[in-house]
């Protein structure tokens, strides 16, 4: 994505402006470390590129950015839990209009954070009070954490992931790396060999990975990190040919310059006392 071709609407700093993109508001970093675009709708990091390197973030050709539903690629916010734990799948923050809280920016970079308060609507989707906040670092490296708080007066059992799509020359000439001896496919565990290549549709939830893990990326000659912290699991999806062809929101060959690799708390398996806080983040390096 050229962040660069958005109209301008606002001016927030030196290296922050407001744009619109179809029916989306979105915060346009262009800093001499990076550039990045961030949407509020669905707190959604759209794209990423280091000064002098390729796109890290992969965005769908066909993604809609109506704000009537999900975005298709970048980095969806997956909460208050992750997958089909409960309706809608993923949760509403993926698709629900975050408030700017803040903008800062040094030499090293701009870190924004965009916050989500319980509402009218979210308590009708899920009964409890709550202050998210989304954070995106912008500078040699992409660092994007999600701080969820309890602000009511009961335990409340989150999930979520940082659904990360990674931009790759060649999914046939990918590897992800450092991802442990298990992993959950379709319900049932398996052994795994620490690393996957990919000649077919790959859903799988990493159970003990390393804290970081590695994507040979050949096709683009470049490895990328991936460090998780606040996570009980790494999901690694590509949904191969077949299903890119049936998703309206994807090319039929999406699948070949993509691959997913996600900080995720799998099941809902923390929970909140009133008042307490849990931060789930992923740092996004090119090598």
């Amino acid at each position: 994505m050229d962040v660069n071709q958005l109209p301008t609407t606002a001016v927030l700093s030196d290296y922050v402006t407001v744009c619109e993109l179809d029916g989306i508001k979105v915060l346009r970093v262009i800093h001499p470390k990076a550039t990045a675009s961030i949407s509020l709708f669905g707190a959604h990091v759209l794209s990423f590129q280091p000064s002098g390197k390729k796109d890290v973030i992969w965005m769908s050709e066909k993604a809609d950015f109506s704000g009537n539903k999900a975005i298709r690629g970048g980095v969806p916010v997956c909460w208050p839990w992750f997958g089909k734990a409960a309706e809608p799948s993923h949760g509403f923050a993926r698709s629900s209009e975050w408030t700017l809280n803040e903008h800062r920016e040094n030499e090293q970079g701009v870190i924004i954070s965009l916050t989500l308060k319980d509402s009218a609507n979210t308590r009708d989707i899920w009964p409890h009070a709550f202050n998210a906040e989304i954070i995106m670092e912008v500078g040699d490296t992409l660092k994007i954490s999600l701080v969820s708080t309890n602000t009511g007066d009961t335990p409340m059992l989150i999930g979520g992931a940082l659904h990360t799509y990674l931009n790759i020359g060649d999914i046939t000439k990918t590897t992800v790396s450092q991802l442990g001896n298990e992993f959950i496919a379709a319900g049932v565990r398996h052994p795994s060999a620490g690393n996957t290549g990919f000649d077919q549709e790959v859903d799988r939830i990493y159970t003990h990975s390393d804290e970081t893990v590695m994507v040979e990326d050949l096709g683009f000659q470049r490895r990328l990190a991936v460090t998780n912290q606040g996570h009980n699991a790494v999901v690694v999806w590509n949904p191969w040919k077949d299903l890119s062809i049936s998703m309206g929101d994807m090319a039929d060959n999406s699948y070949e310059t993509m691959v997913c690799v996600e900080s995720a708390v799998h099941d809902r398996s923390v929970t909140l006392e009133p008042g307490q806080t849990h931060t789930l983040s992923t740092v996004i390096s090119c090598q």
